[in-house]
């Protein structure tokens, strides 16, 4: 059997060498799709669509346009919507599903793959880490030392305040909800809130919460506010 690529040792959560060509190549690839999408300006929806599937190396062929640009957008409603600024480090192992929202300034560290599912949404400067070094600081030997990634795995129906970072090897599970501002370091179970710094699940979200959630509220305790209210009355409680 023919020894594993650096590429291919990366993608099982093996260690390997990221500064070898091949890799250094396509994160090259990823930074410069990146800065294709970030300075688009002002573009129709099609055009960001097709943009984005370049960072990702998504060969889907877009639907024929339609006849005006009202009814063109209409096209790509279900479509992942990103703001612009964003950085990735490969592109090729984002996966967000349909009637996504990513805010500004995320960061993608997709060593493996980053998934994100369907009728999610994130906050600004939300940092995906899926990558990670040895502790001993001689094997990790600067840029000519091993590293390894974990995937990141967010379910449907998630909310992610800003400001938060996700690390490598964590699920966040259908309906989990993440306070602005946390460090996400173990799973978030189904239907549950974390927030913190290590994030730490706070409470179960009822079903019959699930409306305030839609209106952009959440309830911890009793105190109903936006998130960042609520990250405010976790800190004064010191949780």
């Amino acid at each position: 059997m023919a020894e594993k690529t650096e590429k291919e040792k990366m993608l099982c959560g093996e260690l390997y060498l990221a500064f070898v060509p091949e890799l250094v190549a396509a994160r090259r690839r990823a930074f410069h799709a990146c800065n294709r999408y970030n300075n688009a300006g002002e573009v129709p929806r099609r055009r960001l669509v097709e943009l984005w599937r370049d960072i990702t190396q998504d060969t889907r062929p877009l639907p024929p346009p339609a006849a005006s640009e009202e009814e063109d957008e209409k096209l790509f409603e279900d479509d992942p919507w990103v703001e612009a600024p964003l950085r990735s480090d490969y592109g090729f192992n984002i996966r967000l599903g349909s009637n996504t929202f990513i805010g500004c300034n995320s960061t993608f560290l997709d060593i493996c793959p980053v998934t994100i599912g369907s009728n999610t949404l994130v906050g600004p400067s939300v940092n995906f880490y899926g990558g990670g070094h040895p502790l001993d600081g001689k094997i990790r030997n600067g840029i000519k030392g091993p590293e390894f990634g974990k995937p990141i795995n967010v379910g449907e129906d998630c909310w992610i305040g800003g400001n938060s970072t996700i690390l490598p090897g964590v699920t966040i599970a259908e309906g989990g909800v993440v306070g602005a501002g946390s460090v996400v370091t173990k799973d978030v179970p189904a239907w549950h809130v974390a927030a913190g710094n290590p994030a730490r699940v706070i409470r179960k979200i009822e079903r019959n919460e699930k409306q305030s959630l839609v209106e952009g509220q959440a309830k911890v305790e009793g105190v109903e506010g936006p998130m960042a209210e609520v990250a405010q009355k976790l800190e004064e409680k010191g949780i």
